[in-house]
């Protein structure tokens, strides 16, 4: 009973905590939006960055003390640094993964803007609030879809290029979850794809991002993400106080030639950077295997 008492409280907390954040960050977007003068839209971004780091500080002491307990092992935040600008590729578990993102990074990096699923643009508070955050909401098509309406081929480069524009003006940390989707036990065994913890990479994405921003980027986050002690449903856990153990492993990957390429008309270099970025999901099932066999 005491976990399904802390579940409503702590969920009540967020849901709170976003409801208010929201309205300021959502105000600041529609001056944004309504007043298109450079300078102003720079204070605005700025002041909305500063909700959303309330946000994230909110919610971190939210986790701390519903989860008094909970073991934190972080390791490789030692060269980052807040007036950067970063790509950041991560697994994907869970919504713990947002809250356990923005808290550890937000005053080390500029706050993470995630690339996110048109759907959730529908979503009360937290949508709106995205999109005056300017983070990408993402509409993807199938192949059989692409087929039929080829007029649609190449629609999320251009909204990855839109996007990406007005994050040059202020230091921004883009992440991006490779796999596209949250990993379950069940995705994997029907993805096939050869790993113990992850899922197929999608290379589409991240190489929208760097044909967008790729000289602007300093460097490549790449994390890895685990709950060892909660692995069948974290976000459950952490809300009801049951979150044991966060596990997160940073390694900073240069952004160079190697990388960039036009991904889209250079069969070659495509050929190459899903091997490059494969190789990077290998070494990332490593570190979760070992993680998980400890």
């Amino acid at each position: 009973m005491l976990g399904y008492l802390l579940f409503i409280i702590s969920a009540s907390l967020v849901i709170i905590n976003t409801a208010f954040c929201s309205i300021p960050i959502l105000g600041f977007g529609l001056i944004k939006f309504l007043l298109p003068i450079k300078p102003l839209q720079r204070l605005c971004t700025s002041l909305a960055n500063r909700f959303m780091w309330l946000w994230a500080t909110v919610n971190h002491g939210i986790l701390h003390l519903v989860n008094p307990k909970v073991e934190w092992d972080i390791e490789g935040l030692e060269s980052l640094r807040k007036d950067g600008w970063y790509l950041m590729i991560s697994n994907h578990l869970s919504w713990t993964d947002i809250v356990v993102l923005c808290s550890i990074f937000k005053d080390r990096i500029p706050m993470p803007k995630f690339f996110l699923k048109q759907q959730l643009l529908y979503v009360p508070f937290v949508g709106m609030a995205c999109w005056a955050l300017d983070m990408p909401f993402m509409k993807r098509y199938s192949r059989e879809y692409l087929l039929r309406h080829p007029e649609k081929r190449g629609q999320d480069l251009a909204t990855t290029r839109r996007s990406c524009a007005k994050f040059k003006d202020t230091p921004t940390t883009v992440v991006n979850y490779v796999e596209g989707t949250r990993f379950t036990a069940d995705k994997q065994k029907k993805s096939a794809a050869g790993y113990n913890y992850l899922l197929q990479p999608k290379s589409g994405g991240i190489a929208y991002t760097l044909a967008a921003m790729g000289d602007q980027f300093e460097n490549i986050i790449d994390v890895t993400l685990a709950y060892p002690k909660n692995t069948d449903e974290p976000f459950k856990a952490a809300l009801m106080g049951d979150m044991k153990k966060i596990v997160v492993k940073v390694r900073i990957l240069p952004v160079d030639n190697k990388i960039l390429g036009d991904y889209f008309n250079d069969k070659p270099y495509k050929r190459e950077f899903q091997k490059w970025l494969g190789d990077v999901w290998k070494d990332k099932d490593q570190v979760l295997d070992d993680i998980h066999t400890k």
